[in-house]
């Protein structure tokens, strides 16, 4: 039985996953990139704001997924957003 949390986190991201799902197969991976790739090149202030975006997405879409994730694909997203992460943490150093 989920949490009173998740049934309202899923409530709430029913309305957007629809919208994502209605686009093209590509559009997910291309916004992820642009923001990884922005946050990875571009001057320190504006790369925090990106990559602070693409970690609140990555953070959104795992805790949805994690119940149907094998122990792989946890690890995997895990060391993701560790990875994006500690970018984040490696930008906003530089500021």
């Amino acid at each position: 039985m989920p949490s009173p949390l998740r049934r309202a986190v899923e409530r709430r991201s029913a309305a957007p996953l629809t919208w994502l799902a209605t686009r093209p197969r590509w559009l997910p991976f291309v916004l992820v990139m642009a923001l990884l790739l922005g946050g990875l090149f571009a001057p320190p202030a504006v790369a925090v704001v990106l990559l602070a975006v693409l970690a609140v997405l990555l953070v959104w879409l795992t805790y949805l997924a994690w119940p149907k994730l094998e122990t792989s694909g946890r690890l995997t997203r895990l060391i993701v957003l560790g990875l994006v992460l500690y970018a984040l943490a490696q930008r906003a150093t530089s500021l």
